[in-house]
């Protein structure tokens, strides 16, 4: 049953969303936009063709570049994505962004607001982009801000991927009793309560290492019917699959994050970051010092083997609540998983078998590794396509009828379209973010004055505040890296540390790792969305159960960096 929202809640909302709404009119009337101008190194090479260079994995020839003295004469519009030499022939690319300042962050942060003081997702999403289009002084929300960012390359993305064919594949396995069977298989063989149960969630989480969105929807599918067997809370389940999935995707990084990150973290004049390969090296080197990560990982293994350090109120008493009355949410919870997918609709007549849960998973984890080690970058896509074709012509093979198969896809539908609505809200709030500019504000505050000692601990917060309002971390990659790295190599000469090289890696860690902080926790983020989903959890009881341990790790994280800095450089 679900229980209306307190007075107090009520007014909180209201109070947030009439700041939020006439704060936007105001300020896009009112304030004066800002331009910062980023410059981000370049390696450029050079063959037969002429000049070119290689950025976010993506070859671009140059044709020409502009002098950097001529480019203060020119506006910032009229230099965004150009390509600039200076006096020491190093090459840079220009990125002009547009801000309000501080209130570039608003709707970022009214969305998030509502979110913790309504539990509604949906309308703080909504409320924050409307807030985002009156600072735009875009009035038309469908036609400027809604229209642009639903027909973009992510949104299609996010329906391709999420709706149709993770929609389609769990509708398949619902209809065939696969994930029943599976569950029923690995209760015999695996799980001997709820401990064994976590820390076969926990494997999984660590198994699918190719990325975030896909060790969460893959971990949580594959153990939710097995931990709702043992009454492990939905916050808990979700916690320890969205602790695993984007952490463990930094420390065994054979996937897309290495070629994506070196593109962002050449450093002129750097030896360990001159060509490619240099750069590649130093993310693999720089991997032990991703104390986040390891964190983050190992309070989870300890929450699953029950020696949690400290998980705050809310986790212990949804332990306390799954474990002695069998109570998977909170009474008045709203689970992202629709009813259509936490019970199975197996057809009269047709046998469930293990082999229809497993072969597809073999399939798209094969696809996922194969496409990897081809292009080097995993064709999500393609493996859930074809574990969705799999399961498909198995079903078929195995006398389920066409109808009834059509029919457990629907229902795979209708069951992730919630979800996927909030996840697409959450791609057009952050593009309207990014049209406000708040990342780049912020990393335009980060001072070039700062002691070298402060600098980890600095990009470590930044990071995660810009990463909590985007609701990205490969984005808070993109806005921070081309500061960061310079900075930090500025810092180390300047102080004339003993290790430059160790303290650029130190600063690479936490700019690496506050920006998996703040996409892990923020409300808005992909995967706090689908792990909230595949474990079948309330997205807000999500978000602040996790909010506690997940802190706690970025605490510790930030400690060891100083002390390193401070004992080590």
């Amino acid at each position: 049953m679900h229980s209306k929202p307190s007075s107090l809640l009520k007014f909180t909302g209201l109070i947030i969303v009439l700041i939020g709404l006439v704060g936007g009119y105001i300020i896009g009337h009112y304030v004066e936009p800002q331009w910062e101008m980023q410059y981000t190194s370049l390696d450029m090479e050079q063959d037969d063709s002429g000049m070119f260079y290689v950025f976010k994995g993506k070859r671009t020839a140059v044709d020409q570049a502009l002098e950097s003295g001529g480019v203060p004469t020119m506006l910032p519009q009229q230099v965004d994505g150009k390509i600039v030499v200076d006096e020491q022939g190093d090459y840079y690319r220009v990125t002009a962004t547009r801000h309000l300042g501080i209130w570039s962050l608003l709707p970022a942060f009214m969305a998030i607001g509502l979110c913790l003081a309504t539990r509604e997702p949906l309308v703080s999403l909504l409320m924050g982009i409307v807030s985002g289009a009156l600072m735009l002084q875009q009035y038309d929300l469908t036609e400027e801000v809604l229209m642009p960012s639903l027909a973009s390359t992510s949104s299609a993305g996010v329906l391709l991927l999420y709706l149709w064919l993770l929609g389609g594949l769990m509708g398949v396995w619902s209809r065939t009793g696969a994930t029943r069977a599976f569950a029923q298989w690995a209760t015999q063989t695996l799980v001997r309560g709820p401990r064994t149960a976590k820390l076969v969630a926990w494997g999984l989480g660590i198994l699918f290492f190719q990325g975030g969105n896909m060790s969460a929807v893959l971990a949580g599918t594959c153990v939710k019917p097995i931990a709702d067997d043992e009454n492990i809370s939905h916050e808990e389940l979700s916690y320890i699959i969205d602790s695993t999935a984007s952490p463990i995707a930094i420390l065994m990084a054979f996937n897309a994050w290495p070629a994506y990150v070196q593109a962002l973290i050449y450093v002129p004049g750097v030896a360990v970051l001159a060509t490619e390969t240099d750069r590649l090296g130093f993310f693999f080197r720089s991997l032990p010092l991703s104390f986040y990560a390891i964190f983050a990982i190992l309070s989870t293994f300890l929450l699953c083997i029950d020696k949690p350090i400290f998980i705050g109120k809310q986790m212990r008493e949804a332990i306390k609540r799954s474990r002695e009355t069998g109570q998977l949410d909170r009474e008045d919870a709203q689970p992202l998983s629709s009813p259509e997918l936490r019970q199975t609709h197996v057809p009269e007549g047709y046998t469930s078998s293990l082999m229809e849960f497993v072969i597809p998973l073999l399939v798209m984890i094969v696809t996922a590794i194969g496409t990897f080690i081809a292009t080097g970058s995993p064709q999500v896509r393609w493996a859930f396509a074809f574990a969705l074709l799999t399961a498909s012509v198995m079903a078929l093979v195995r006398g389920m009828a066409l109808d009834d198969l059509m029919e457990g896809i629907a229902t795979g539908l209708k069951g992730v379209v919630m979800a996927s609505v909030i996840l697409l809200l959450a791609v057009a709030l952050g593009s309207v973010t990014k049209q406000m500019g708040g990342g780049a504000y912020l990393v335009s505050q980060l001072s070039g004055t700062l002691p070298y000692w402060l600098l980890p601990v600095a990009l470590m917060l930044l990071t995660m505040c810009i990463a909590f309002a985007t609701g990205t971390s490969w984005g808070t990659f993109a806005v921070t890296f081309p500061l960061a790295m310079p900075l930090a190599w500025a810092l180390a000469n300047e102080s004339d540390l003993n290790r430059p090289v160790l303290y650029l890696m130190i600063c690479f860690a936490s700019v690496l790792n506050g920006s998996v902080y703040g996409d892990q926790c923020s409300p808005i983020s992909d995967t706090t969305i689908l792990s909230s989903m595949t474990c079948g959890a309330d997205l807000m009881d999500h978000v602040k159960t996790q909010l506690i341990p997940a802190s706690i790790a970025a605490f510790a994280a930030m400690v060891c960096w100083e002390v390193m800095v401070l004992g080590l450089c």
